[in-house]
């Protein structure tokens, strides 16, 4: 059956763009089919602690002979892994907080992130994940065209495309929305019309990709 791994990170329950989009996504999944299953990790309900020891950072037969792992945090991070390689395709929300993508985000990336696991070790192990379709949504409180002053200020759009795209090999379909907080801040209230015509445009960018990727 094919699998969707649906991950939010949003702190925001309610009013979230990034939420409503991966949301989007997963209904129109869902709607092909009942053989089509949806995996759900929710990373600010339920969050994945930080790194325990930098010996995370690498696979067990790569780790030095001072660097140890406990039982638990090594069984938790093959979980995130074979939930991963479970998915035949992934959706993850991401908002821009502080220019980044959110620290729980993070701490499942460098879960993910695996020289010789699903990253190519020095060995040149291949990529699990090459090829593999991950849909990832930007949700931008501002605004960041090219030729203004916050052109370079977005630092989630690159983590992801280099981790998901360059590192594991995935085939990233990048979907980012900006100017969300236009209903919020009186300095963006001119952009709220441009703002809603683009969440509708992506709104229906993520139905067409459930609907065709997979």
């Amino acid at each position: 059956m094919p699998s969707l791994l649906h991950i939010d990170s949003s702190a925001d329950l309610s009013h979230s763009r990034s939420r409503a989009l991966t949301a989007a996504f997963a209904d129109a999944w869902r709607a092909r089919g009942p053989e089509y299953t949806v995996v759900r990790r929710d990373l600010h309900v339920d969050p994945l602690p930080h790194l325990e020891t930098s010996a995370l950072h690498w696979a067990a037969a790569d780790r030095t002979a001072d660097e140890s792992v406990s039982d638990a945090a090594e069984q938790l991070r093959q979980d995130v892994i074979d939930e991963l390689l479970a998915a035949d395709v992934v959706v993850i929300g991401s908002p821009l907080y502080n220019y980044t993508v959110p620290s729980s985000l993070k701490a499942w990336l460098d879960r993910v992130h695996i020289p010789g696991v699903l990253v190519p070790g020095p060995d040149g192990t291949p990529q699990p994940l090459a090829g593999r379709p991950v849909v990832t949504v930007v949700s931008r409180g501002g605004t960041y065209d090219a030729g203004t002053p916050t052109e370079h200020w977005d630092h989630a759009s690159p983590v992801l495309d280099i981790i998901l795209g360059t590192a594991l090999g995935m085939k990233v379909h990048p979907v980012v929305v900006s100017a969300t907080l236009a209903d919020r801040l009186p300095g963006l209230a001119p952009l709220a019309d441009h703002a809603a015509a683009e969440f509708a445009d992506a709104t229906v960018v993520m139905e067409r990709l459930a609907t065709t990727l997979g």
